[in-house]
């Protein structure tokens, strides 16, 4: 018998949580393995023909570097994808999946708070993460020679996980924010969806439009590459602003979920 709401959560998602450390280590994997054939001068070339702020808004500011191909890769485009359809995921089952299943009142039937299961099923969510984070970090130095990725340091591919991780987190914050606020699965994913999109855009395309460059202060995206994590290295203010704004999001939705009927 598990003896915590934490501990259940990880051991039910346990074959979803498999799958997304597959999918995302394989996306990684397979990307790094196409950089060899990417840095070659008929590619720099083939770059440098694309207009500037094309190349900025889709993120391809660099591809014959291994931290500029990784960065506009693995960790710039399909990387952060899946790590937010990660998040709406499990952000969204977490609370409102539950109650949509009719399964939530028998969890709180226990001598646990409202508050109890969010915050252990929040931490599950931050589990999973890091895990994921972590596998995706040891294949890519398991393929950092084959891929010839040499350059990228041990140290800088972990800050760049790490800022994968809770970039992650700050997107599973916000599905089980709005599902523990409202009960639905849907507006949680909704809600997600929007908001990253518009941080996508926000990022990539506000500072190239007069007036509109402080979208980019207030998108997740520039706190997660912003800081150029593979060159770099961890950069903890801008990990510290996602995790507060995590952490925030949880406790405006624990307000309240701990409030509200709810529908069983």
């Amino acid at each position: 018998m598990l003896s915590s709401v934490f501990t259940k959560s990880l051991w039910d998602q346990r074959r979803s949580l498999v799958g997304w450390i597959v999918a995302v280590t394989a996306v990684g994997v397979l990307y790094a393995a196409f950089y060899p054939i990417i840095n070659t001068p008929d590619m720099a070339a083939a770059m440098d023909a694309f207009p500037p702020a094309m190349r900025d808004a889709m993120g391809f500011t660099d591809m014959t570097s291994a931290a500029g191909y990784l960065g506009s890769t693995t960790f710039g485009l399909l990387g952060p994808v899946l790590i937010i359809v990660m998040g709406a995921a499990l952000g969204g089952s977490a609370i409102a999946g539950d109650e949509e299943g009719g399964r939530l009142d028998l969890t709180l039937a226990h001598p646990v708070s409202r508050w109890l299961v969010l915050v252990e099923r929040f931490a599950a969510l931050i589990v999973a993460m890091l895990l994921t984070a972590l596998v995706l970090w040891l294949a890519l130095l398991a393929i950092s020679g084959p891929a010839q990725l040499g350059e990228l340091s041990v140290t800088n591919l972990a800050a760049a996980s790490l800022h994968l991780a809770v970039f992650g987190i700050f997107f599973g914050a916000l599905a089980l924010a709005v599902g523990a606020a409202t009960g639905s699965r849907a507006l949680a994913f909704g809600v997600l969806a929007v908001v990253a999109i518009g941080a996508f855009f926000g990022n990539n395309l506000g500072p190239t439009v007069q007036g509109l460059e402080w979208l980019r202060d207030i998108s997740p995206f520039h706190y997660y590459s912003g800081s150029e994590p593979l060159r770099n290295g961890v950069a903890l203010i801008d990990l510290t602003v996602l995790a507060v704004a995590a952490l925030v999001l949880v406790g405006l939705g624990g307000l309240r979920f701990d409030r509200r009927d709810i529908a069983v």
